[in-house]
């Protein structure tokens, strides 16, 4: 599933679900790195 996180305060990063962290944050993968940030929510 691609996910679309945030990483500050503008740059967003778009990838496959890792996992989600206990803080809210979840995991993507871009190749073979993977970023954490807040969930882009879709309304």
């Amino acid at each position: 599933m691609i996910r679309t996180i945030t990483i500050g305060s503008c740059i967003s990063v778009q990838g496959v679900f890792e996992r989600q962290q206990a803080n809210g944050n979840i995991v993507v993968r871009v190749g073979s790195k993977t970023y954490e940030g807040k969930p882009v929510l879709l309304t």
